[in-house]
């Protein structure tokens, strides 16, 4: 374990020491939001308005924190996963470089490899997702607060299950890369695609029925979803407070995935927890099944 952890330290600094890789990893959540809160969030704002029925008006600073709470965990949702591609850059420059060829002729154990380099790429993602988090909290505190105490705890913790997420898949797909080129050209890939298909950059409800069956398989849907309710949901209480029907709530809590239906069943919070951490546990451990038949092989 002194070796892993020792491991874990060096592509931690590796990832950070690359200032370039860096930035690009962090400035990534921090230009979504600017460019979500420049051309989208007149988009989202109409949503909602043609969710509201006439003869009710909301107050500017709750439909401010309905907005800004769909752009943050839009963001959030979607650079959990693409930063860890990121992350997991060093895996594929040590297999370019050869440093991966040189660790495996040394006698440090092929799981304690995999180890390291797992946990290094969570570590280094999770620093700069829960930095994201905060400037995205911050956000919101400027635009219009109604999240509770259990609401900011709740995002970071589908921040940090979203991050395992995150680097159990990039670690599974980058296992087969073995060059720069390969890597750049998935993570395009993934930050180009992942934000559609797990219902951040378009609602799960504005798919037509059959890619929305499909959708729902995909555990991202689920880690989207999760970050609605907890961002969303201290905004959508107040309207309630204000004596909005139960009715319209539901329909904005529809129209923006707070609720998930599947084969006509609504999904409980528990059970998208459920499906989005086993989901990253299974991808984890095909990963490990993947190193240890490498290692046998070797």
């Amino acid at each position: 374990m002194i070796t892993a952890a020792i491991l874990i330290k060096r592509n931690i600094k590796l990832f950070f020491k690359d200032k370039g890789m860096f930035f690009t990893s962090l400035v990534t959540p921090v230009i979504l939001l600017v460019l979500y809160s420049t051309f989208l969030g007149n988009v989202y704002k109409q949503s909602f308005s043609a969710a509201i029925p006439q003869g009710f008006a909301v107050k500017e600073d709750i439909m401010d924190a309905l907005v800004g709470g769909q752009l943050v965990s839009s963001i959030l949702a979607v650079s959990c996963v693409t930063v860890a591609f990121c992350s997991n850059f060093i895996l594929v420059q040590d297999k370019a470089n050869g440093t991966a060829k040189d660790l495996r002729m040394s006698p440090v154990k092929p799981w304690t490899l995999s180890v390291g380099y797992y946990f290094s790429a969570f570590f280094s993602t999770l620093i700069i997702c829960v930095t994201a988090a905060l400037v995205c909290l911050l956000y919101l505190a400027a635009v219009g607060w109604y999240l509770s105490a259990a609401d900011v705890l709740y995002i970071l913790l589908d921040v940090l299950l979203l991050t395992f997420f995150g680097t159990s898949l990039s670690s599974v797909i980058t296992f087969f890369l073995s060059t720069q080129g390969q890597i750049s050209a998935v993570g395009a890939i993934i930050s180009a695609g992942y934000g559609f298909i797990c219902g951040a950059y378009m609602p799960v409800s504005q798919f037509s029925e059959g890619i929305r069956k499909a959708i729902m398989f995909l555990p991202g849907t689920y880690g989207t979803s999760l970050l609605r309710n907890h961002a969303l949901g201290g905004a959508l209480s107040e309207l309630e407070s204000s004596g909005f029907p139960d009715g319209v709530i539901k329909t904005i809590a529809d129209t923006v995935d707070l609720n998930l239906y599947f084969s006509g069943e609504k999904v409980g919070t528990g059970t998208m927890y459920a499906v989005l951490g086993g989901s990253a546990a299974a991808i984890a451990a095909i990963y490990v099944i993947m190193n240890i038949f490498k290692g046998k092989r070797a």
